[in-house]
């Protein structure tokens, strides 16, 4: 029977093909950089990854650094003029520098909840916002449906169905404000619905960039890509919802 990949070897799988992440990874709505850029010009990036979030932020004005514990990421991340430190953002020294925002886009749900809120009260000014945001897929029920057939009769040995619910971070929103410490006040959810279409091809390079797909042995890595490729059309509509929790310093 294969064994499970735990949570520290799934988080350190993205790296495998840094340049396929960037490239495929979806970025995030206009209106919500918008509103972070307005909450402050100074930002850190939590778990910058190859600097999707810094560099949409960088764009709308902003001055961005970013924290990533793996090299091979935080590598792809300065490659697009990016600042980046190596460490775990619960490990990270600040060195006395404080930000008008912390930011973490798909991955607070890899950092230590207490630790990680804990560290961000340290490193934002009074007032400063924590913004914590995930990109969910929301397929049409015939869609889903087709998806998580094909994952489940080839991906056996993946840890996670990406199709068993309808609104997969719903509830690590709810876990999030939850985890949120006292030093915080005002926790809050923003929603932004979205669409993006895809060929059949781009939809098939963004799956491997998904949790643990990477660490799939390679012939059931290709059966699931070929599967998918089966059900899906040429070209289709994905609608997203970015979820975002955030809240401001108590201070």
């Amino acid at each position: 029977m294969p064994t499970t990949p735990g949570p520290r070897r799934i988080a350190q799988s993205f790296g495998a093909d840094a340049a396929r992440y960037d490239r495929a990874r979806p970025r995030y709505p206009a209106a919500l950089i918008s509103r972070l850029a307005a909450s402050g010009r100074e930002v850190l990036d939590v778990g910058t990854g190859t600097g999707i979030v810094a560099r949409q932020l960088r764009d709308a004005g902003c001055r961005v650094l970013g924290v990533e514990p793996d090299p091979r990421m935080a590598e792809a991340a300065r490659g697009h003029g990016l600042t980046v430190e190596e460490a775990r953002f619960e490990e990270w020294d600040p060195a006395g520098r404080t930000f008008d925002t912390v930011v973490a886009g798909q991955t607070w749900h890899w950092v230590d909840p207490a630790a990680g809120s804990a560290q961000a009260a340290r490193v934002l000014r009074p007032g400063g916002r924590l913004a914590l945001f995930w990109n969910a897929y929301r397929p049409p029920a015939e869609l889903a449906a087709a998806l998580g057939e094909v994952y489940r009769r080839v991906a056996p040995s993946l840890p996670f169905d990406p199709w068993q619910v309808a609104d997969p971070y719903a509830t690590v929103a709810e876990k999030t404000i939850a985890g949120i410490g006292p030093e915080f006040t005002a926790a809050e959810v923003w929603r932004y619905e979205w669409e993006h279409e895809y060929t059949r091809e781009e939809w098939l390079d963004l799956v491997p960039t998904a949790g643990g797909h990477t660490l799939l042995p390679p012939a059931e890595l290709s059966a699931l890509i070929d599967g998918l490729g089966e059900v899906t059309g040429e070209r289709f509509t994905m609608p997203y919802t970015t979820v975002a929790v955030t809240a401001v310093t108590a201070g």
